[in-house]
């Protein structure tokens, strides 16, 4: 990301409380989301018990029926609203489709240029996915990158067609002022640290654009909003940036494919951002597009990286992997059963048939043996999991954020320290030679226990989720699709450690930090509680299978893209600045 690398300067305040449900009420007159109802349950006192787990934690995994506080409705005057039903809950979403590229220039309405600010992870795709959009749709719209003067960036933004001499490629604050939308798709730490100028550079009445709450929350904690002269809506993929562009180039015979995406609306102060936002998403190929506030957002982004998409996936396989060789079991076969069997077989399965048929491809002792790692997993992830949502709610960890990127650059005296690589030890070198010998084709094999403890964590993170009043399509997109539909599937062509090494700055430093809890709990609580042949919690697994995600998650797999993202072994998705070094 090209201005990534401008001082940090900014203090670093303490985080206020969570608005209230009043204010967010009261906030919500203000978007275009016709309807807003709150059913939250307020939480009772609840006395740790002995056993697995406090009795908070019981209490979360027997009630799964709740709703949702945030009953989000909304009106577009260019795109078809859809009303689906998962679980118990009804939500609205558009769907997306290259048929629906005609209507770009009605949702894109008084949009002379959109400015693309950054070339990191959404940056080059995003901006190519709306440049191609717009010419199939015929229209004039300006797609114009955005970048800091001097960025190694440049090359790369010229070699996928963006040149200065198009009027498609220029400097960052330039791109800002010319623009009526502006999608900032520069580090979150970035942002916290140069948004001032950014505010001040905008023209009035043009179209904030955000891929990431990150900016909401970071504001929130020094009690400041956005400039009220000025629109602010959010388009969030649910996968990384090379994903969003590898469908949508796979979709391009098929009427579309492409990533999931949520939109919210923060501020609307001449009525176009809804269409403006549906618009934004259905060129990017969203096959879907659902609502939700910025809050939310963050929330569940920041949360979900920390948690099953990444950052517990990466603790989860540290410690199966010591295990399985502790116990006897060859390298090359301890990675297959834990990296490769995550990220290829079990997420297939997950993808096109659900959770569900992971727990039905067992039977005999194999079924015993997944039922045995999801009782003993559950509660210790769920406790890691809470935790950290907590932490991502109060504020902590964007403060983490942005302080880690300060510390990017030598300041007070103090040495710089960039986060360093984790790929050089024994289990990923391990897994360099498995990939080297790995048949074209092959998704590696279906162990129980790996099996058992990674759905009993993605149900954990669905819980959590639920239980803090996300709706199903944030739910069931931030734990499920973008997991095994997105990034599951690069790191089964590339590795755990190249995507922990290679993804966004905020998902970098979650994973080093909540990997070895996930890593630590698991191997002094679950894996001790097997080792002492504690005895598998019925309810649990009755639970699992009656819950009612799997009916939901079956919806959402019905408006699914026909296509599978193809991920070559050579697949190359580094950060331009990571590839390029300091730029």
């Amino acid at each position: 990301m090209a201005a990534a690398t401008l001082p940090f300067s900014r203090p670093i305040p303490k985080f206020s409380p969570s608005p209230s449900s009043e204010t967010l009420k009261e906030a919500l007159k203000h978007l275009n989301l016709a309807s807003f109802s709150s059913t939250a349950k307020s939480l009772r006192a609840l006395k740790t018990t002995t056993g697995r787990g406090s009795a908070l934690s019981a209490w979360m995994a027997s009630e799964t029926a709740l709703k949702t506080p945030f009953l989000l409705d909304f009106e577009t005057s260019v795109f078809k609203k859809d009303m689906i039903s998962l679980a118990d809950r009804d939500e609205y979403i558009v769907r997306g489709g290259r048929d629906l590229f005609n209507l770009l220039p009605d949702a894109f309405n008084g949009i002379n240029q959109i400015g693309v600010i950054g070339w990191g992870s959404q940056g080059p795709a995003q901006a190519q996915n709306l440049r191609d959009s717009l010419a199939e749709a015929k229209s004039d719209i300006v797609v114009k990158v955005g970048l800091r003067k001097g960025s190694r960036s440049f090359a790369e933004a010229r070699a996928a067609g963006f040149t200065e001499e198009n009027g498609t490629l220029g400097d960052i604050y330039e791109t800002i002022s010319g623009s009526d939308l502006v999608l900032l798709l520069i580090s979150d730490a970035a942002q916290a640290d140069n948004y001032e100028k950014i505010f001040s550079c905008m023209k009035p009445n043009s179209i904030l654009g955000l891929s990431h709450g990150f900016l909401l929350g970071h504001l929130q904690s020094m009690g400041l909003d956005f400039p009220k002269n000025i629109s602010v809506i959010a388009v969030c993929p649910k996968g990384m940036g090379p994903s969003v562009r590898r469908l949508y180039v796979q979709g391009k015979e098929i009427n579309g494919a492409g990533i999931n995406s949520s939109f919210a609306v923060h501020q609307d102060v001449d009525g176009r951002a809804t269409n403006v936002a549906l618009g934004w998403s259905v060129a990017l190929g969203s096959p879907f597009t659902f609502a939700t506030t910025l809050e939310q957002e963050y929330r569940s982004d920041i949360f979900g990286e920390r948690g099953i998409l990444l950052g517990a996936v990466h603790g989860i396989v540290e410690s199966l992997f010591r295990r399985f060789t502790e116990n006897g079991m060859i390298e090359d076969l301890a990675y297959k059963n834990t990296v490769e069997c995550i990220t290829g077989n079990i997420s297939k399965i997950i993808s096109t048939q659900g959770m569900l048929a992971v727990y039905n491809s067992f039977s005999g002792e194999d079924k015993k043996e997944f039922e045995k790692a999801y009782s003993a997993s559950y509660y210790p992830c769920m406790e890691i999991l809470y935790e950290c949502y907590e932490d991502v709610a109060a504020g902590s960890e964007i403060c983490s954020v942005v302080l880690a990127g300060r510390r990017f650059y030598e300041k007070e005296g103090l040495p710089a320290f960039p986060m360093g690589k984790i790929d050089q030890t024994r289990m990923w070198k391990v897994g360099e030679r498995v990939r080297s010998t790995r048949p074209a084709g092959d998704l590696g094999p279906l162990h129980p226990f790996t099996a058992g403890v990674y759905v009993a964590l993605m149900m954990a993170q669905i819980e959590i989720l639920r239980k803090k009043g996300h709706s199903y399509s944030e739910i069931i997109n931030e734990s499920v699709i973008e997991s095994v539909d997105s990034l599951n599937p690069f790191m089964h062509a590339r590795g755990v450690s190249f995507m922990v090494d290679n993804c966004s700055t905020t998902a970098r430093l979650g994973s080093r930090k909540w990997a070895p809890r996930f890593d630590y709990i698991l191997t002094q609580q679950a894996l001790v509680a097997v080792d002492n042949d504690a005895p598998i919690n019925g309810d649990l697994i009755s639970n699992f299978l009656s819950d009612p995600v799997h009916g939901a998650i079956e919806v959402c797999a019905q408006l699914r893209p026909t296509v599978d993202i193809s991920v070559p072994p050579d697949a190359d998705f580094v950060r331009p600045e990571l590839r390029q070094g300091s730029n």
